[in-house]
């Protein structure tokens, strides 16, 4: 949510940036805005001017009673009386207005970076750099159902009859090779000096309305039916709300955090469920990274974010590439975002698995998070970016390491957590 005067001050610049999103339906949102506003201020300015006269013509009223004036007294009383009726409709306008004002603004987007290209859907976005060679085996690499079937290590029928489709039972090795995978991000990201969390895999309306927008809510959020509550569709949630109308001292800053937890997601939309996969699901596990600092900090946290996912892919000899969001892809309420995508033998291109995004102070001003400094408060910025989301991350891992005799070669950092196993058969 951008702030009230820099709407106020520079409707030009957002609605400028409303284009840039090619998203011009919302362009009379501005103007709507700054015209409730205006409202909003006039009868705030007249309740305060009221306030102040009935203090003082109440303290009047005492004085005209001590002296005998009773007439003057009476029509004080009877100016007070008047004023507290209009003060109470004033009150309930300036209610309405501010409702009005911030139902608007939820759904105006953020000012995007200067840097991001202008494109109207994720078909423009850009490829930025490529990590470690892309190969293609001289050996046919099947589906990754097929592989994992080959080992015995996934269920997708049993599934299908107990939660329906978007639904797995993993087993076995590849369960183990799952659960591998998420331990070793785990420590990965404590190495690099993030503190490791395990939230609540359940939020308030309140914290879903302050870290994501409407839309992504309505598609991805599953609902607690009869309670104020939300299944998380990323430990991102939980752990930006963690800080909901809390007052941090700056030099708690920055805060770096990395998170588990399962997420689940209804993955309404064009894509739909895979009926034989596990690239898009209901439910799945991930290992995130979240960052609150100080504004000027926020580009180089941003690139220290995307680099820690691509050097965790690296370890484990998977290509990857970065790919800059174009304009109409980024969801509103980020600045810039950047998604990791990996190599896949089988398809011979590259495909998601993690986003880093930059919310600049949307989130904090939307969560009410508050930095203390010297020079007076302000809000911070927050990041959050994908360590790794098995199981769609085992699709890229079993394709890269797979070998001809379809056999998976189990890299060097992960053996420790596969008790010793340096290749599944």
């Amino acid at each position: 949510m951008l702030d009230i005067k820099f709407v106020r001050t520079n409707p030009e610049i957002v609605k400028e940036n409303i284009r840039k999103k090619f998203q011009d339906e919302k362009l009379p949102l501005v103007d709507e805005v700054i015209q409730l506003d205006k409202e909003y201020r006039e009868a705030k300015t007249r309740c305060d001017y009221l306030r102040s006269q009935r203090n003082s013509i109440s303290k009047q009223i005492g004085g005209f009673m001590a002296k005998g004036m009773k007439a003057e007294a009476e029509e004080a009383k009877a100016q007070v009386t008047s004023m507290a009726k209009e003060l109470e409709e004033l009150e309930q306008k300036e209610t309405v207005l501010e409702g009005e004002i911030k139902k608007r603004m939820m759904v105006i987007p953020n000012i995007i970076d200067p840097s991001v290209p202008i494109g109207k859907d994720d078909s423009q976005n850009v490829e930025l750099e490529r990590f470690g060679e892309p190969v293609v085996p001289a050996f046919e690499v099947p589906y990754h159902v097929d592989i994992m079937e080959r080992l015995n290590g996934i269920d997708l029928d049993s599934a299908r009859r107990t939660s329906g489709n978007g639904f797995y039972y993993l087993k076995g090795d590849i369960a183990r090779l799952h659960s591998a995978i998420l331990s070793y991000a785990r420590d990965f990201m404590i190495d690099r000096g993030f503190t490791y969390y395990v939230p609540p895999f359940m939020i308030r309306s309140s914290v879903v309305n302050g870290v994501m927008s409407f839309a992504e809510m309505e598609n991805m959020m599953y609902k607690i039916e009869g309670e104020d509550l939300y299944l998380i569709g990323t430990s991102e949630h939980s752990m930006i709300g963690k800080f909901i109308d809390t007052m941090l001292e700056e030099d708690q800053l920055p805060q770096t955090l990395t998170s588990y937890s399962p997420c689940f997601r209804k993955e309404v939309g064009a894509h739909g469920i895979e009926e034989r996969g596990v690239y898009r699901i209901h439910q799945f596990e991930k290992q995130e990274m979240i960052v609150v600092c100080k504004p000027e900090e926020s580009p180089m946290w941003y690139d220290k974010l995307w680099q820690n996912t691509v050097d965790f892919f690296r370890s484990l000899d998977i290509p990857v590439r970065t790919l800059e969001c174009c304009s109409g892809d980024l969801a509103d309420l980020k600045v810039k975002s950047l998604d990791v995508e990996a190599w896949s033998p089988r398809q011979k291109k590259y495909f998601e698995v993690g986003s880093c995004s930059n919310l600049g102070d949307a989130q904090a001003r939307r969560l009410g998070i508050r930095i203390k400094s010297k020079s007076g408060n302000y809000f911070p910025h927050t990041l959050n970016n994908t360590v790794v989301a098995p199981p769609r991350m085992l699709i890229a891992f079993l394709e890269n390491n797979l070998q001809e005799d379809m056999s998976i070669r189990i890299p060097e950092p992960l053996r420790m957590y596969m008790g010793g196993k340096e290749v599944l058969r």
